[in-house]
């Protein structure tokens, strides 16, 4: 089985950290996962060098590999059984959309913290599982996919009826 860390492209250094330390990596392996897929933005990786596109490692049971960024993620989405990802809010629904287990880590770093807000919103409705870096190993082992709520499909009836309705097509 097959997971997927990203970060998109800010830098997330903790999340990239966590994600290939012991505690993350063997309870991955506890699990039955036995590729992680990481997806490390401009995040400074201490096994990823400033020249490499993609590598390769073994590490606590698990093969990884490490890339920086690619012009689409549709295939890695597809390919994961878990993706674990920051709360940007394009990857939360292309994950969702996919009907993907998804556990979001919101970085506390970036401006706002709005990656928090979102995050909150999707836990609350049980779409996916919220974590932070120092919590990750935890929430992975505590993972029950089957409590996840299916997310919703896309309407677009919807929005095409508010901008009618703002428009004043409607009335």
């Amino acid at each position: 089985m097959r997971v997927l860390v990203t970060v998109g492209s800010t830098r997330f250094d903790a999340l990239v950290e966590t994600a290939l330390s012991q505690p993350v990596l063997s309870v991955l392996s506890q699990k039955g996962y036995s590729d992680v897929v990481v997806q490390c933005g401009n995040s400074r990786v201490d096994e990823l060098g400033s020249t490499d596109v993609e590598r390769s490692v073994h590490k606590y049971g698990v093969d990884v590999i490490l890339w920086r960024f690619k012009p689409s993620l549709d295939e890695e989405y597809d390919a994961a059984d878990l993706i674990i990802g920051h709360a940007g809010s394009g990857t939360i629904l292309d994950v969702l959309r996919r009907g993907k287990p998804l556990i979001i880590v919101p970085n506390p770093t970036l401006l706002d913290n709005h990656q928090e807000d979102m995050a909150h919103a999707m836990g609350v409705l049980g779409y996916a599982k919220i974590s932070t870096v120092n919590g990750l190993s935890q929430s992975i082992m505590d993972l029950d996919i089957s409590k996840l709520v299916p997310f919703p499909p896309f309407d677009g009836s919807k929005f095409r009826s508010l901008m009618d309705q703002e428009m004043g097509f409607e009335s």
